[in-house]
């Protein structure tokens, strides 16, 4: 699964699952494991807002570090994530 960096915020690695066209730009965040189990899932808005679907493992500390990161970076994770996926911004109310 190919990570948006390679270094970990709050303790996370932020990834994606390649090659996910049935859902809009989403982040995952877990620890070096990568996988599904005990991860946290953040639907990402046009405006870089989060709806979080899956806490996961994370705490409301690291939970908020995570989407404040992704809130000051989201341009450039969307680029990444779109050449994988070609997918859209979030489209929910």
């Amino acid at each position: 699964m190919p990570k948006f960096y390679n270094f970990k915020i709050a303790g996370y690695f932020l990834y994606f699952t390649s090659m996910c066209i049935v859902e809009c730009f989403h982040a995952h965040a877990s620890d070096s494991r990568l996988t599904e189990t005990g991860s946290a899932k953040f639907f990402v808005k046009e405006n870089g807002d989060t709806v979080v679907q899956n806490k996961g493992t994370l705490n409301d500390r690291d939970l908020l570090k995570i989407q404040k990161f992704i809130k000051d970076h989201y341009k450039e994770m969307y680029l990444l994530w779109q050449q994988h996926d070609g997918g859209e911004f979030y489209r929910g109310n």
